[in-house]
């Protein structure tokens, strides 16, 4: 009489691990999508002709009385060229994201401190001009 034996209790762990996984992918994304991004509100200049760049590896904020920020820290045009120098600077991207109202004299005395450095690539942030 089979009908009467016990069988033993089985724990299938294949659903188990797909349940998981998708909770696990279903977090990572939810958790992406709550990380604000940072940075510093400025008011851009405006550009008929401006394109969409690859992501930089060093945002430098020029501010309207010329102050310079990285990372939301000030920081002096020599410790910018000092920071950017470290590594491999002829492959780094900066891009420079100045006030609208920053003078053209400020703007070139933080390009010449990333060409100090050895930066090749550096990119100006601007807005869609509106019509």
């Amino acid at each position: 009489m089979r009908y009467f034996e016990t069988r033993k209790a089985r724990i299938e762990i294949v659903p188990m691990i797909d349940i998981m996984f998708f909770l696990l992918v279903f977090f990572v994304m939810i958790t992406l999508r709550m990380i604000p991004a940072t940075g510093v509100a400025s008011q851009l200049p405006q550009s008929g002709t401006a394109e969409q760049m690859p992501p930089p590896s060093v945002i430098v904020t020029l501010l309207q009385d010329g102050d310079v920020m990285v990372e939301d820290l000030p920081i002096s045009l020599e410790d910018l060229t000092r920071r950017l120098a470290v590594g491999e600077a002829a492959k780094k991207t900066v891009t420079i994201a100045g006030a609208a109202s920053a003078s053209i004299q400020q703007l070139m005395s933080v390009i010449d401190a990333c060409r100090r450095a050895g930066v090749k690539q550096i990119g100006l942030a601007a807005a869609k001009a509106r019509r």
